[in-house]
Order: C-alpha cells, then sequence, then structure tokens
C-alpha cells in the first residue's frame, strides 16, 4: 500500500516562509514523478510545482521567484520550500506522486491527505 504522507503546512504572516515535505511509502517498482498541488476554497485543484525523476521540473507562473521544489531520491522525499509567502498562496497542498507499485499492473497516480497553508496579512 503506497502513502504519501505530507507534513510542514501551517499560518505564516504574509512575506514569511514554510517547507512542505512528503515522503513516499510502501512498496514500489520506480518513482516517475513527484510535487505539489493546491486547491483554495471555491477553486479547482492547480500545479505549484513537479519534479521527474530525471530531475526536470515544472511550476506555476505564480510561484516561480518564491518556491523552490527538491527531492531526497534516498528518502524517497520531496519537498516545498515556500518564500515570500503571500495570502492568496492560502490553500491546501496536496503532495502528488507518480509511481509504479509493486501491487498494481501499471504506473499510477497518487495523492497525499493534504496539509493547510495559510498566509495571514
Amino acid at each position: 500500500q503506497v502513502q504519501l504522507v505530507e507534513s510542514g503546512g501551517g499560518l505564516v504572516q504574509a512575506g514569511g516562509s514554510l517547507r512542505l515535505s512528503c515522503a513516499a511509502s510502501g512498496r514500489f517498482f520506480s518513482i516517475h514523478a513527484m510535487g505539489w498541488y493546491r486547491q483554495a476554497p471555491g477553486k479547482q485543484r492547480e500545479l505549484v510545482a513537479t519534479m521527474t525523476s530525471g530531475g526536470s521540473t515544472n511550476s506555476a507562473d505564480s510561484v516561480k521567484g518564491r518556491f523552490t521544489i527538491s527531492r531526497d531520491s534516498a528518502k524517497n522525499t520531496v519537498y516545498l520550500q515556500m518564500n515570500s509567502l503571500k495570502p492568496e498562496d492560502t490553500a491546501v497542498y496536496y503532495c502528488y506522486a507518480h509511481l509504479w507499485s509493486s501491487t498494481m499492473p501499471r504506473p499510477m497516480e497518487y495523492w497525499g491527505q493534504g496539509t493547510q497553508v495559510t498566509v495571514s496579512l
């Protein structure tokens, strides 16, 4: 059973920083990509940033220059360093992984339970 366990959310003032972590556990053959999406109240879930196993990254224009995605492959963990946070960054942040579980016939997408990030004025 694959699990994505997130940590690091919380309340921060505008201009502050937070670091999110997401660790993938379970039995799997390979991780193809990991990253972060977010969903604000009344809005659709949107991409924040992702990183492939080869190190390629993709991020939303709204976070470029402020958020940095990184990974520790040995720990199957992805991080999101969020700087210069703005009130519009307030959302539930979901960890995402595209990986091949040892119990599944092909690679699939997995999601964490979400962690709340609230940025106050």
